[in-house]
């Protein structure tokens, strides 16, 4: 039983390595679009800040995932396995495809299908954090549209006396500064999520024979918060995906969905890093996806509506709709699957 568990805990960190490789584009994709960075120079700046969420961010959003998506009491290494199955499942096939979709909502609707797997729809805790992520689905795109669309319009008011090219100049540098907040708001959100799972996976395992329980406890303390090792490496793993960059998705983000430049890119990121920021606080887990590329057709719009290819975000709208339901049903396929296989 102790290998299998620290097997989860390493599958665990595989997705949250998959999940900074798959966001990264949120990450990038606007200052990398812009030609601010190289792509190279873009993701070590992503990655550092991504770490630097280590020191700063809370825990709420780790014990959302934790204790607000199923029943803990029906929480077993298997539950927990099955879930990571499902999201990085649905996080490569939509890397293949270059398909900015969720990871957040990928793992959420990984650990729910797993759950509903061994226990039914019973399993699901109806409740505030499951109002608040399904809400947050709608809201979370349309707070980063319109912080994108109203940054833009201020910095077109503030800077409408100066030369097109001292603009262009100032942005360019200021755009580092956007980058590294909504870097750091990504990783702040994102790695606490993989922190939650983790934890839920340690909890479950209280049932152990004492020795195995002896060797937990030195991993694990309840009623102590997140150990430091889960989150230090939770944080390293997410910055360490974010340094591969999935190029794929950064094409999609960062040029297919409207045109940016500088000041463009900076109000999108700057207005994705708020509203991030302001879920992260208050516990919510929500998607870096769906924010920044709402914040980016905002700040795209103020040119003209047409600017925006809604093509291209009608694709992306109908991967955040189903995002939840598929990874759900390949996590809940893989439970029946370790079951069967005699795991526990």
């Amino acid at each position: 039983m102790i290998y299998y568990v620290v097997a989860i805990v390493l599958v665990a960190f595989i997705f949250d390595f998959i999940n900074g490789f798959h966001d990264s584009a949120n990450s990038i994709a606007t200052i990398v679009g812009t030609r601010v960075l190289s792509p190279l120079a873009a993701v070590v700046w992503a990655a550092f800040f991504n770490f630097t969420a280590a020191f700063t961010a809370g825990e709420l959003v780790a014990k959302a995932i934790q204790k607000g998506i199923i029943r803990t009491e029906i929480v077993t290494p298997n539950v927990i396995l099955a879930g990571l199955f499902g999201a990085i499942a649905w996080n490569l096939i939509t890397w293949l495809y270059g398909i900015p979709s969720s990871s957040s909502h990928a793992l959420i609707g990984g650990y729910a299908g797993a759950g509903v797997a061994k226990a039914g729809w019973s399993a699901i805790t109806w409740g505030v954090k499951w109002m608040q992520t399904l809400s947050f689905i709608v809201i979370s795109p349309l707070v980063g549209m319109l912080a994108g669309f109203l940054l833009m319009v201020s910095v077109y008011w503030i800077f409408q006396k100066m030369a097109p090219g001292r603009v262009d100049t100032f942005f360019r540098s200021a755009q580092l500064a956007s980058s590294a907040l909504l870097s750091h708001a990504h990783g702040a959100n994102d790695a606490q999520k993989t922190m939650g799972i983790i934890v839920g996976l340690l909890v479950s395992v209280n049932s152990l024979t004492a020795a195995e329980t002896g060797f937990f406890h030195h991993l694990y303390v309840p009623n102590e918060g997140i150990p430091l090792w889960v989150k230090m490496g939770a944080y390293t793993a997410i910055s360490l995906g974010t340094l591969f960059g999935g190029w794929r998705i950064v094409h999609t983000m960062g040029s297919r969905i409207t045109r940016l430049r500088p000041v463009s890119g900076f109000a999108a990121e700057t207005g994705g890093a708020l509203a991030i920021s302001l879920a992260t606080h208050y516990g919510i887990p929500v998607s870096t996806t769906h924010t920044i590329a709402g914040s980016i057709m905002g700040a795209g719009a103020t040119y003209r509506f047409s600017a925006v290819r809604w093509g291209i975000a009608r694709r992306i709208v109908w991967a955040w709709v189903i995002t939840i339901p598929a990874s759900a049903s390949v996590a809940a396929v893989s439970y029946w699957a370790l079951a069967a296989a005699g795991l526990r």
